[in-house]
């Protein structure tokens, strides 16, 4: 399905559990190695292994599936740049921008609200973004349990709903823009707000009953209505949102320019050889390419407005 094959190609993997309601921070990165340079019984001289270049990913979505088709990719890449390849995962897209503000990461998939809103803050520079079948947007839909009978935003007034992550454009600055449109603001229109960390948990909690609504990326939710209906058929959309740019791969401003250089001009060639074509394919991506820069305007425009209203808690409510 073509919106399934979209949200593949623009959204990391690995799924949190659903402990939705916990909000406390992992302690360390968790760091994997994809690179294979030696056998346990007869490890190579630390001497011999030149510095690993770090990937991380936040981990708001995550189809388990995935895993392997971006495995292939980070160590594709590893070889590229002749040097191993870890991927660093974090809970939290403000934990991913202060390991690249650190320069303890070098690339990282993040949500086009974090870049958006904190480019110039951290100076990420963008790599580039996945075309999937010539298509580069999404959207946030605002999804509640079936069984309820609610058909509007309004509905929800006093209601329990689910956001991903503070930082996240489908899943918090969308909904809160709609509210703030209406001269609502979150905090007082629901009767609580909850983090779930994690599209595929939002989904689950709304289905399962937990919150009476969330919002989510349309990619997952179409990704999973094709892959796994069960999950999906237990809410209803009752809003979508206009189109976004699908969120872009960046790197660190302390990444030296040539090096960020080299791994955009190995994404931007990808498709150009036969082991970049087919692990593209298992990742249903058609290339890598580079944004325009008035691609993420919209999504900067409803973030300056929903902070606007956070500034300003007592503005009044329209009639």
């Amino acid at each position: 399905m073509r919106i399934a094959a979209r949200w593949r190609a623009c959204l990391p993997f690995l799924i949190i559990p659903l402990l939705w309601w916990s909000c406390a921070k992992d302690s360390a990165p968790v760091v994997v190695d994809f690179q294979d340079i030696g056998s346990r019984e007869n490890p190579p001289s630390p001497k011999a292994s030149p510095p690993s270049r770090k990937v991380a990913i936040g981990a708001m979505v995550s189809p388990k599936e995935t895993f392997v088709h971006y495995r292939e990719l980070f160590a594709y890449i590893g070889r590229k740049v002749g040097r191993p390849v870890e991927l660093i995962q974090r809970k939290t897209y403000h934990e991913i921008n202060q390991l690249l503000d650190r320069g303890e990461i070098d690339i990282a998939f993040i949500c086009s609200g974090p870049y958006a809103g904190k480019k110039e803050k951290y100076g990420f520079q963008v790599l580039a973004v996945p075309q999937v079948q010539n298509d580069h947007f999404y959207r946030s839909y605002l999804i509640i349990n079936a069984n309820k009978p609610y058909q509007r935003l309004e509905d929800l007034r006093g209601r329990v709903f689910a956001f991903t992550d503070p930082e996240s454009n489908t899943g918090r600055l969308a909904p809160s823009f709609w509210l703030h449109q209406k001269g609502e603001k979150p905090e007082t229109f629901f009767s609580r707000i909850i983090y779930t960390y994690s599209h595929d948990n939002s989904i689950l909690a709304v289905g399962r009953g937990l919150v009476d609504g969330a919002a989510v990326d349309s990619l997952v939710w179409e990704y999973f209505q094709s892959t796994r209906p069960e999950l999906t058929r237990a809410t209803r959309i009752i809003r979508k949102s206009e189109p976004f740019a699908i969120p872009p791969i960046v790197a660190s401003r302390k990444f030296p320019p040539e090096k960020s250089d080299q791994v955009r001009q190995i994404l931007l060639a990808v498709h150009l050889e036969n082991e970049g074509r087919q692990i593209l394919q298992g990742l249903m991506i058609d290339r890598f390419i580079t944004p325009p820069a008035d691609w993420f305007e919209n999504t900067e425009e409803i973030r300056k407005r929903t902070l606007l209203l956070k500034e300003n808690p007592h503005a009044s409510k329209k009639p």
